[in-house]
């Protein structure tokens, strides 16, 4: 046997990533699916043999890993407020994308996810439109006010 076939290494990937979705929400195993993705290529271009097939898969999904572990995890994190004061939130900058006025609930987007959401409900003291960016002035439960922004 000269090694595993292209096949083989899609059905380890999708193996992977549906234990991660179903079984462990950790994001480690979509490393290994996707460094079983890579090998997969590998195999459609160099056709290397079983040893090198795993050598390249261990290699590949332990550099993932640590690339997200030590590099890109920080980047994708959402805020969290958990055991933190409101006030943590006072200051960020959104963009509203459904119209907000007096007496006029709208909506703010906010660039990165903010407690797991990056959109709010939210109320001001004037009306905004569609695009304008805004700062949170105050926080009350899940409703943020938003007010005009300083440059």
């Amino acid at each position: 046997m000269s090694g595993l076939e292209w096949w083989h290494w899609a059905v380890i990937a999708f193996g992977c990533l549906m234990v991660e979705l179903f079984f462990l929400p950790a994001f480690v195993l979509i490393w290994f699916g996707a460094g079983a993705l890579l090998v997969m290529a590998a195999v459609l271009l160099f056709a290397p043999g079983f040893t090198a097939q795993i050598v390249l898969w261990t290699v590949l999904s332990g550099l993932l890993v640590i690339l997200w572990f030590k590099y890109l995890k920080s980047f994708f994190r959402t805020r969290s407020l958990a055991g933190q004061s409101s006030a943590a939130i006072i200051g960020e900058i959104g963009m509203i994308s459904e119209v907000v006025g007096p007496f006029r609930p709208g909506r703010v987007r906010f660039q990165k996810p903010i407690v797991g959401s990056d959109i709010w409900d939210c109320v001001a003291d004037e009306a905004f439109e569609v695009g304008t960016k805004v700062r949170v002035t105050k926080v009350e439960g899940n409703l943020l006010t938003v007010g005009r922004r300083e440059s």
